[in-house]
């Protein structure tokens, strides 16, 4: 495998606490990345086969219903470590909200609020389950993501306020 895509990258370094079966990976990404970085469950079982053919996983205990665990292997951990030293390149948020409220001159009245109000409501809620994460944070880099989680979903607060509903 030639270069790390984000997904693969972000898998191995979960894989880096102890093997995992698919549906594992994808509760733990959802957990660890869920305010920054989505990992569909297409992208897991998309991705595992093919980091396990290129040597950087291998196949663990078979689970019930057929589940596959996978390890990290000593090739995966170099490739892990050389994709975190390389230049990140350009972020991209991906938000299908914010595309929503781009095209909300397109709502109505009425469609626009509801779109606004469900969006606050979701947002306070991940505001309040972000603060829990920093104050429960044990490391400095889990505290940092944690805070930006929370500045972020302030900021999309504040955006939503910005937004008429009339």
């Amino acid at each position: 495998m030639s270069e790390l895509n984000a997904t693969a990258a972000a898998l191995l370094g979960l894989l880096h606490d102890g093997p995992k079966t698919g549906g594992q990976l994808v509760a733990a990404a959802g957990e660890r990345f869920g305010a920054f970085f989505s990992v569909t469950r297409s992208q897991v079982y998309r991705e595992l086969p093919v980091l396990a053919q290129a040597g950087l996983l291998k196949l663990g205990k078979q689970g019930p219903r057929s589940s596959q665990q996978y390890l990290i292997t000593a090739s995966g951990k170099k490739a892990f470590r050389t994709w975190l030293t390389t230049k990140p390149g350009p972020d991209h948020l991906r938000s299908p909200l914010i595309l929503r409220l781009v095209h909300a001159s397109s709502l109505s009245a009425k469609q626009r609020a509801t779109l606004v109000s469900t969006a606050k409501g979701v947002y306070g809620s991940q505001q309040d389950a972000y603060r829990a994460a920093v104050k429960a944070a044990e490391d400095p880099y889990t505290k940092a993501v944690a805070e930006f989680a929370l500045a972020h979903s302030k900021a999309v607060l504040k955006l939503l306020d910005s937004i008429p509903t009339t």
